[in-house]
This record gives C-alpha cells, structure tokens and sequence, in this order.
C-alpha cells in the first residue's frame, strides 16, 4: 500500500479533503489548524487553488473566506468556459463536415460529468476523432484560425508525421484572450511505451461513446471514458505533472458516471493492462474513497513484489508538486517496465510487430526493419515525445 506523506496538521491533508466529497468538517478543521497561507501556497503548487477555494466556500458557507480564494476560482471558471464554448463550437462545425468528436479527458469531465468548471483546471483540450476523419479534422482546425504547432520542439508540424504518431496540436487565441491548445487525436492514449494493440480503437470508441445535451460533444461510455483515463494517468507514471489533480480524474467518471464493472473488466484483461489500470484506481479509492468495488481491485492487483516495488516507486517521487523532478531517464524506464503485466508484454512493446513498425515509421521493404528496431529503442530511451 502506497503511503501518504500527510498528516492531520498538514497543508496536503486539506488539498486531499478539498477533493474528496463529503468531508467539510474535516476541512475546515484542517483550515483551521493549519492556516490559510500553508494552504494557499501548496494549493497554488498543486494547482488545486479553485478547487480548495470551492470546497472552501461550501464549507464555510459562502463566508469569511479570503479574497484570493474567490479570484482564484473566478479566472479559473472564466478560463474554463470560454475553452467548453470553443469547443461546442469546433463540434458543432466537425459535426456538419460528418466528423463526430470526443472530448477526453478533463475536457470531457468539465463538459459533461462535473458540475462546476472552475473545478476544472486544464492546460489545454484533448479531442478524439476516427483516423480517417483526422485530415478533415485537420483542415477545420486550420480554417477556424489555429495553428498547427507542437509544443515540443522536437516535434516537427509535419502532418504526414503527425497523422503516423496518433495526433497533431494547434492553438489560438481566443476573443477574449486566453491562448488554447487543442489536440486532436486518433489514438486515444498514443504513449511512446503503450503498444498499439493495449490501446483501444478510436472507432470502437466513438461508436459507444454517448451524447452530452445541448453540445454536438461526445462523451466516451463510462467503461471507455475510465479505461482511458487509467491508462491516461499512468501514462504520466501517476506522479507527473499535472500530479495529485490527475487522480479527480478517475475520483469523478466513477461518481458521476454508471459503470459496469464486470465490462470494464473484460476490456482491461483483453488489453493486458491490468497492472496500470491497477495503480489509477487504487490510488484514488486511497485518496478520496473513490466507490471502486473490492472485488475489481482483487481482479486487477498485481503480484505483490510488483504492489510493493511500484508502491515504493511512487511514495519515493511523490504524489504531490508536479512540477518537481520524480524521475531520472533510467528510473522511468524501470519504472515503466514494472508496469508491464509481464515480461512479453514489455518485449512486444519495445519491438512491435512488423505492421505496427510500418505504421509508426512509414518504411516500405522489411530489409530496413532491423534499422527501425534500434530507432525505436533509441526513442523509447532518450525522446520525451512520440513516437
């Protein structure tokens, strides 16, 4: 079981309450206790400041509280709402062009699970469209002003590229200001370490996934929306940026959406990703006493060497301050390997199959594959991006 470094008179023990449904009491203790300039700063750190001054507000009855909290809150809930807006409206467009879309992620949270989108905090939209939308996709987003630009400069805005890694970004600035990232995808995961045959089908996706009223936005079904955001969340190794805040994601979709479990199963063993999906849902249930039913959690549990190396992994870099250094290049490599439900399922990874190869590197004789066998390694061992 993973530790948490909090405790009762700790600034991180109100973060975790602020996010955790039903506790106001033990908030305001907390708050109380601890003061509120501990708690704003590893709020502000954590990038949880609208979300505590939201649950702070609750508590304390729409009273007393200090005014940074509210400003926070308020920027965070303008900010939001214009991005939910942008994104009805590249639906609605998408939608006219026969090019239904999915919001993911956070994006897909704020627009149709959680109530307030000042709670809401994200960086950027992440929208899920078929591979063989993603052109037309990609002429919509041009002709409606954004950019096509990577914000890795190790990523080149080369669409054919683009199109073979899974997805392409583009941003704007919108009439009232704030700059918006939007990427479109057709890989739903698209890890440099996740192989394509674990991630599930864009069409698949799309052809289950559920309206939200009122926006021509799709919602992916709920076994699908909290597959992808358990692989999502290990993807990020559960400790990177945006950190602590990454576990709401899980917290929300199994409160705010019905999940059948005994599907989610199916397609969490059919994939071979019961070691990841794992760790994404424990930590939360830990967290914030996420529903997850036990007997989910028994199916998926990995041996208990592997619990306990992962567990230590994550105790060691910290759920909290994202922005601090978790890893260095050789531990995440160890650490990802962990997360492997076995030894071939990490050798497949590291060398794909000969179609997943052509896809990925676009190479035509299989002569050359061998050279694109080292390429891979070389990118799995020192890119940050994909492929």
């Amino acid at each position: 079981m993973i530790r948490l470094p909090v405790n009762q008179d700790s600034p991180l023990e109100a973060l975790r309450l602020a996010a955790s449904p039903g506790f106001p009491s033990a908030l305001l203790r907390v708050y109380e206790r601890v003061g509120d300039t501990a708690i704003w700063r590893a709020a502000r750190e954590n990038e949880m400041d609208a979300l505590v001054a939201h649950a702070l507000r609750d508590a304390r009855g729409g009273e007393g509280l200090p005014s940074h909290w509210q400003q926070a809150h308020d920027d965070t809930q303008q900010r939001i709402s214009s991005y939910l807006d942008e994104l009805d409206r590249l639906a609605a467009q998408l939608a006219s062009a026969g090019v239904p879309l999915v919001a993911l992620k956070n994006g897909g949270i704020a627009r149709g699970i959680h109530p307030c989108a000042g709670c809401c905090p994200m960086g950027d939209l992440d929208v899920l469209v078929e591979k063989r939308h993603f052109r037309t996709a990609h002429t919509i987003m041009l002709s409606n002003g954004y950019r096509f630009e990577f914000r890795s400069p190790l990523e080149k805005a080369d669409i054919d590229q683009a199109e073979k890694g899974g997805g392409a970004e583009y941003w704007k600035l919108l009439p009232n200001g704030p700059k918006l990232w939007v990427e479109v995808q057709w890989r739903p995961v698209a890890g440099r370490w996740i192989r394509p045959d674990q991630e599930p089908r864009a069409d698949h996706l799309l052809s289950r996934s559920v309206p939200i009223p009122g926006t021509a936005v799709r919602l992916l079904a709920p076994e699908d929306n909290l597959l992808q955001v358990a692989l999502h969340t290990a993807k990020h190794s559960y400790v990177r940026a945006p950190g602590f805040r990454l576990h709401t994601d899980v917290d929300r979709i199994v409160r705010g959406q019905t999940v059948d479990w005994d599907h989610f199963l199916d397609r969490v063993l059919t994939l071979e990703v019961t070691t990841p999906v794992y760790f994404s849902l424990v930590i939360p249930r830990m967290l914030f006493s996420t529903p997850i039913p036990d007997e989910v959690l028994a199916r998926l549990r990995p041996a208990r060497w592997k619990e306990e190396a992962v567990g230590r992994w994550i105790e060691r870099a910290g759920l909290f301050n994202p922005e601090g250094r978790k890893f260095g290049r050789i531990g995440y490599i160890g650490f990802t390997a962990l997360l492997y439900d076995d030894l071939s399922g990490l050798v497949r990874a590291m060398f794909p199959d000969r179609h997943a190869m052509r896809e990925q590197y676009g190479f035509r004789s299989d002569a050359v594959l061998p050279f694109y066998h080292v390429r891979r390694l070389a990118d799995l061992l020192f890119r940050r991006v994909s492929p």
